[in-house]
C-alpha cells in the first residue's frame, strides 16, 4: 500500500467529485464545481491537500488564508469565503481558513483526516500563520435537537457523552470550540444550519519574519521486554501498543530492538538452533507487513528493529532489519557484520549492501549491532549525507552492551551525527541462546557546546520495559559543521587517506 500527501491539481477533479460524493451521500448537490478547484489551486496552491492511496484519490483539504479581524467570530461560510469566489482569501492574511475536509469511506480506517489536519498544522506554521480556524458541522445534531440546545450538545460531545462523527475527531486534533454558528451553512439539513467555530493556536506563531523550519524530528526508541507470547496476535498487540504511544506523541520514527520477535522462537525449541531460527523466518513477511500497516495508520515511520530472513535459493539466512515509511514505502537492510555465535548457531550470512535511506525528515542511516563497531561502515553512510543513525541491538551481557555503547557513541562524534540504540531486556527462559538480556536505550550527539555536555541526549532506565522519547535538532549538526569547535569531517587528511566503498 502507497500513501501519499502531495498538493491537489485541477488535473483531480473527476476522482475528487466521485470521493466527495462517496463521502457526502446525504449532499450530493454540493459538490465543488470545477470552476471553484480551478481558482483554489491557483491563488492557493499549499492550501489545496489531497491524500492518494496506491495513486487512488481518498482525501481532500481545501483552505483559504484570510484577515480574520475582518470577520471576526461572527460570520456564515458565505461570507468567510467571498459567496464561493474566495475573492476573500488574502496572502498576507493571519488566520488559516479550513473550507472543506472529506475522506472516502473505503479509507477511513487509515486515519487519514488525522493526516490531513497534520498537514495543515504544518503548513500554517510553515506559513508563520496565528492559527487554524473552521467552522466544524455537527451533522448527528438533528438526532439530539429536540431535547438539547447546539450549546448543551457540544458539552456532551465534547465529554464524550455523545458521539459526533465531525465535532469528535476535531476535539480530538485539539481544536477548540469558540462559539455557535447559526445559519453558517444552509444546505447541512443534518446540523439544522449549526456549526461549532473551531481554533487551533500555532505556538509558534510571531509577528517577526518567520524562522520555522522542518528541523526538530522527534524519535522514539523501545526499550522491549522479552516475554512468552501465547500466540502471534498477542505479539502483535504488544508492538501496536508501542506505535500507539510513539504516535500519540507525534514520534516521527519509533525504532524496535535486534530479533525483538525472537520470543516467537518457543515452538520450535526443540530444533537445532538454524533450524529453529528458519521456521522464525516463514514469520517475517507477515510481521513485517502487519508492522507497515501500522506505520500508516499511525503515521510514523518505524525501523522495525530486525529479525530472520531466510533465502531459499541459496539456502542462506540473513538478519534483516526494515524501514516502513508512514507512506506505505519499505527499505530493508541486511546486518554486514555477523558475529561468531550468529554464525556457529545459525549459520548466518552477512549482506552486502551500504546506502542511506531517503525518508520525510532527511537521509538516515540503519546498522545491525555488530555493524556499529565498524567505523568505517558509519564513515560512508555520513558521506552520503547521513543525519540519524539508528541501531537496533541484541546484547546478552553489561559488557556486550558497553561495546555497542561506547561505540554508537563515538560513531555520533566523529560523523556529526545522531547515534539512537534500542534493545531488548529482561530474561526469556525456555528459547535457546536467547536467555538472558542486557540493554539501555540511548541517543548520542555530536560533543560541541550546542549538544549535552556528556553528548547524551537521553538514555533509559536500564533494564526496564519502557520508551524513550526524544527531539534532535538537525539545524545543530549543520550549525556544527560549519562552525563546530572541531570540524571533524571538514578536517579529514584525505590527501594521506580515505574511506570509501568498494
Amino acid at each position: 500500500m502507497q500513501i501519499e500527501t502531495r498538493p491537489l491539481s485541477v488535473q483531480d477533479y473527476d476522482e475528487l467529485v466521485v470521493t466527495m460524493k462517496r463521502a457526502y451521500p446525504q449532499m450530493s448537490e454540493s459538490i465543488w464545481s470545477k470552476k471553484s478547484i480551478e481558482k483554489l489551486t491557483r491563488i492557493f496552491p499549499k492550501g489545496q491537500i489531497c491524500i492518494t492511496v496506491d495513486g487512488k484519490l481518498a482525501a481532500v483539504a481545501l483552505s483559504i488564508i484570510v484577515n480574520y479581524d475582518e470577520f471576526g467570530d461572527d460570520h456564515t461560510y458565505v461570507d468567510i469565503t467571498g459567496n464561493y469566489t474566495f475573492n476573500t482569501h488574502l496572502s498576507t492574511g493571519n488566520v488559516l481558513y479550513g473550507i472543506e475536509v472529506f475522506v472516502d469511506p473505503e479509507f477511513r480506517e487509515l486515519r487519514l483526516g488525522r493526516r490531513l489536519y497534520d498537514a495543515r498544522k504544518e503548513l500554517c506554521e510553515l506559513l508563520n500563520l496565528k492559527s487554524i480556524i473552521l467552522g466544524g458541522r455537527i451533522p448527528n445534531y438533528h438526532k439530539y435537537s429536540h431535547e438539547l440546545s447546539p450549546r448543551e450538545y457540544i458539552r456532551r460531545v465534547r465529554d464524550k457523552e455523545i458521539y459526533d462523527p465531525v465535532l469528535s475527531f476535531q476535539l480530538s486534533n485539539n481544536f477548540l470550540p469558540i462559539k455557535i454558528l447559526k445559519k453558517y451553512l444552509p444546505e447541512d439539513e443534518s446540523s439544522l444550519e449549526n456549526a461549532v467555530l473551531l481554533q487551533w493556536n500555532n505556538i509558534y506563531y510571531s509577528k517577526k519574519p518567520n524562522t520555522m523550519q522542518d528541523s526538530i524530528i522527534r524519535l522514539g526508541l523501545v526499550q522491549w521486554q522479552m516475554r512468552h507470547f501465547k500466540n502471534i496476535e498477542a505479539f502483535y498487540e504488544q508492538v501496536e501498543f508501542f506505535v500507539n504511544v510513539m504516535g500519540d506523541y507525534k514520534s516521527d520514527f519509533v525504532l524496535f530492538p535486534e530479533l525483538f520477535n525472537t520470543p516467537l522462537l518457543a515452538p520450535f525449541n526443540k530444533l537445532s538452533e538454524r533450524d529453529s531460527m528458519i521456521e522464525l523466518a516463514k514469520l517475517s513477511e507477515d510481521i513485517k507487513n502487519k508492522i507497515s500497516e501500522l506505520a500508516i495508520s499511525y503515521n510514523v515511520n518505524i525501523i522495525s528493529g530486525s529479525m530472520p530472513v531466510f533465502d531459499h535459493d541459496n539456502n542462506d539466512l540473513y538478519n534483516v532489519s526494515y524501514l516502513l515509511h508512514r507512506d506505505g514505502r519499505i527499505d530493508e537492510y541486511r546486518k554486514i557484520h555477523i558475529t561468531p555465535n550468529e554464525r556457529k548457531y545459525y549459520g548466518m550470512k552477512g549482506g552486502n549492501e551500504i546506502k542511506v535511506f531517503d525518508t520525510d525528515c532527511g537521509k538516515i542511516g540503519l546498522v545491525i549491532c555488530y555493524d556499529v563497531e565498524f567505523p568505517e561502515l558509519p564513515r560512508i553512510l555520513a558521506d552520503q549525507g547521513m543525519k540519524i543513525l539508528f541501531v537496533p541491538y541484541l546484547t546478552d551481557t553489561q559488557n556486550a552492551y558497553i561495546r555497542v555503547r561506547h561505540c554508537a557513541a563515538a560513531r555520533a562524534i566523529e560523523n556529526e551525527c545522531y547515534v539512537a540504540i534500542a534493545g531488548c531486556v529482561g530474561n526469556l527462559p525456555g528459547v535457546n541462546n536467547m536467555d538472558i538480556q542486557f540493554g539501555q536505550a540511548a541517543v548520542f550527539t555530536p560533543s560541541d557546546f550546542a549538544f549535552p555536555s556528556n553528548a547524551v541526549k537521553g538514555e533509559a532506565t536500564p533494564n526496564t520495559e519502557m520508551t524513550l522519547i526524544v527531539d534532535v535538532d538537525l539545524n545543530l549538526l549543520k550549525d556544527l559543521h560549519h562552525n563546530g569547535s572541531v570540524q571533524v569531517m571538514n578536517d579529514r587528511r584525505k590527501d594521506l587517506y580515505d574511506t570509501y566503498l568498494k
